[in-house]
């Protein structure tokens, strides 16, 4: 049986996410398998995620996903070769899959390994240093040194998002050297942070209207919709970061210029500038929009102020999650996860219990995703009797 894992943020699950899922299953047979690797309650952008967790694995179940496992935070809010390394050591690690897919604009495996692969060579490194230090920002500098040492076609899917995620993806495979096969699928709809309507709208188009009040319906599956319906009428969704604005403020106010270091990102200094955009914002868009300058694009700045609120610095190079943890399941996902006891090469975490089995360093990591939770609860548009300690008491959703 072919096993298909996904690597999402499902923020949330919409159409666009039901098609390729049936999309991986017109191509591989009825009878796939999906996982899911899914962004936490924070991802990738720097935000928080709209809807919880859990609620949103439930969605991508009751699309067509049979498990969902959580990529952590570390990974999840952080950028895109750190996202992929994450999510592709996850999958592997879990022992039963097969096929890697993923949605890129290009829909084309070939200029995106041709890609992948030049950015693993030295000859790409030592043109990257010499264009930024031209004084080219990261993005164009890494383009253009892609070009001069392939073709137009590959150099150009790093300027587009979900083909520079398949680059990444393609890196980390070739990194672990296992079998997991790339099946890359053409993206649907509008693109990436498109407003425009369409049967597909981007994920940022259907945040806005759920943060807005605007018509959300119809560009969801009906599993999504009831989700999100008891969730709203719970109080518990849409979240936004703005619901929780002052306790990010009192954080970072309370912040001396080097507690900013490990959320850096890259050692340039960019900490020094943050913590003076800190000093003198009054709210967090004023900080951003202080912080920000031609080298610095607003998504690295968003990921390192969410990453100073939560105390939660980006994963390093080459660091992968510890565990793997479930956040829900279908029959045959269940099946799956009788099969990962003995295939998975890692603990696999399914009850809250299951945490004492953990070592120190995997223990810390769930204390931490336990905290980030707490603070993530606080961005709910209704704050619940008993806010802390989710994590110790909810489990997976089994379907």
């Amino acid at each position: 049986m072919a096993v298909a894992g996904v690597i999402a943020e499902y923020n949330p699950f919409h159409r666009g996410h039901a098609w390729q899922i049936a999309e991986i299953r017109r191509r591989l047979g009825d009878g796939t398998a999906v996982v899911a690797c899914m962004s936490g309650n924070f991802v990738q952008r720097g935000e928080f995620a709209v809807l919880g967790k859990r609620g949103r694995a439930e969605a991508a179940l009751l699309g067509g996903a049979d498990l969902v496992l959580e990529l952590p935070t570390p990974w999840s809010a952080a950028g895109a070769e750190r996202f992929a390394q994450g999510g592709v050591s996850l999958l592997a690690a879990a022992g039963v899959v097969t096929h890697l897919a993923f949605g890129s604009e290009s829909g084309d495996l070939r200029p995106l390994r041709a890609a992948a692969d030049c950015l693993d060579g030295e000859a790409y490194r030592a043109g990257l240093r010499r264009l930024l230090g031209g004084g080219m920002t990261f993005a164009a500098a890494r383009q253009e040194a892609v070009r001069g040492l392939t073709d137009r076609e590959a150099a150009d899917c790093l300027s587009r998002p979900n083909d520079i995620l398949a680059v990444e993806y393609l890196r980390s495979l070739k990194a672990l050297g296992g079998g997991i096969q790339p099946l890359a699928l053409p993206r649907v709809g509008a693109g990436h942070d498109s407003q425009e309507a369409s049967p597909y709208p981007s994920a940022s188009a259907l945040r806005r209207m759920l943060l807005t009040g605007g018509e959300w319906r119809a560009a969801v599956p009906e599993g999504t919709a009831s989700v999100l319906d008891r969730e709203m009428g719970a109080g518990r969704a849409p979240v936004s970061a703005s619901n929780c604005e002052r306790a990010i403020l009192a954080r970072l106010w309370r912040m001396e210029e080097a507690d900013f270091l490990p959320y850096d990102g890259g050692s340039e200094g960019l900490y020094h500038r943050f913590c003076r955009a800190v000093r003198s914002g009054a709210s967090v868009e004023e900080i951003l929009s202080g912080a920000k300058t031609r080298r610095y694009p607003m998504a690295r700045l968003r990921r390192m102020l969410l990453q100073a609120y939560l105390g939660v610095p980006q994963a390093a190079q080459g660091e992968t999650p510890p565990y793997l943890r479930v956040l829900g399941a279908g029959a045959r996902g269940r099946e799956l996860l009788a099969r990962m006891r003995k295939s998975a090469s890692l603990p696999v975490i399914v009850k809250p219990g299951h945490v004492r089995r953990l070592d120190g360093p995997a223990q810390r990591l769930f204390d931490a995703e336990a905290r980030c939770t707490d603070l993530y609860v606080l961005a709910f548009p209704a704050l619940p009797e008993a806010a802390p300690g989710l994590e110790f008491t909810a489990g997976p959703v089994m379907l």
